[in-house]
């Protein structure tokens, strides 16, 4: 996972380096059969969605390693902002930017934008309504007169800014969604929303279950016990 790198924190924390990484890297990798460029597309997503840009700065490289591609890279972040916004993602972008280019990755990548102003709001619903089920059609234009707006905008720029790129499928978004927000917290009516938005469209119980096991160690015990919950709730709706 990290070729030729030696963590500080053997000379200054060597007992508790061990149980983590013995816990992180080895317990839990293998205790299901998610393949690794799943595993590190989730980790990656739950490390920006919970804030944690150093351990991002070393796992990013490692997610390289296993097969994550520099386009899926730069989507998970740029996605991150209709869920945590700019001010909390513009940290990641830059260290993405920089981790890229020591791996020698030219930038900017090839754009993967599929829409444009005249479509967007189109192609959102589209994508609104493959994921969630034709109860998203007109979903934009529904609602309270005041807040309407905000319905819009979660079709045309959450779904259709984001969703409708290239690089990564709707099921590996909606995977990264569901991360980001059981990373971040305070955000269960979305998450289980969302986690039902995976079975829906064939990231089953079970995926879900073993997406949460191998983020536990960098989010924690409560968050994690939160989105199982979510998720057990999820399937019982189905």
């Amino acid at each position: 996972m990290f070729p030729g790198y030696q963590s500080s924190f053997l000379n200054t924390d060597p007992e508790f380096i061990e149980v983590f990484d013995n816990f992180a890297f080895d317990e839990v990798v293998n205790s299901d059969d998610l393949d690794d460029c799943t595993r590190m597309t989730a980790i990656l997503a739950t490390l920006v969605a919970c804030q944690g840009i150093d351990e991002y700065r070393a796992m990013l490289p490692a997610a390289l390693n296993f097969g994550v591609t520099p386009v899926e890279a730069k989507e998970i972040v740029y996605q991150a902002v209709a869920y945590l916004g700019i001010g909390r993602v513009f940290p990641f972008l830059k260290a993405t930017n920089e981790i890229l280019a020591v791996h020698g990755v030219e930038l900017p990548l090839e754009g993967q934008a599929t829409t444009d102003e005249s479509d967007r709001l189109d192609c959102g619903e589209q994508a609104q309504v493959d994921i969630f089920g034709e109860g998203m059609r007109g979903f934009w234009n529904s609602g309270d007169e005041q807040t309407r707006h905000i319905n819009r905008w979660l079709t045309d720029n959450c779904f259709g800014d984001y969703y409708t790129r290239t690089g990564l499928d709707h099921r590996t978004r909606e995977m990264i969604t569901f991360c980001m927000l059981s990373a971040q917290g305070g955000c269960e009516p979305q998450l289980t929303s969302h986690a039902a938005a995976n079975m829906r469209i064939g990231n089953d119980k079970a995926f879900l279950i073993k997406v949460v096991s191998q983020c536990l160690p960098f989010i924690g015990y409560p968050r994690s016990l939160n989105a199982l919950r979510c998720v057990d709730e999820a399937a019982r709706r189905q």
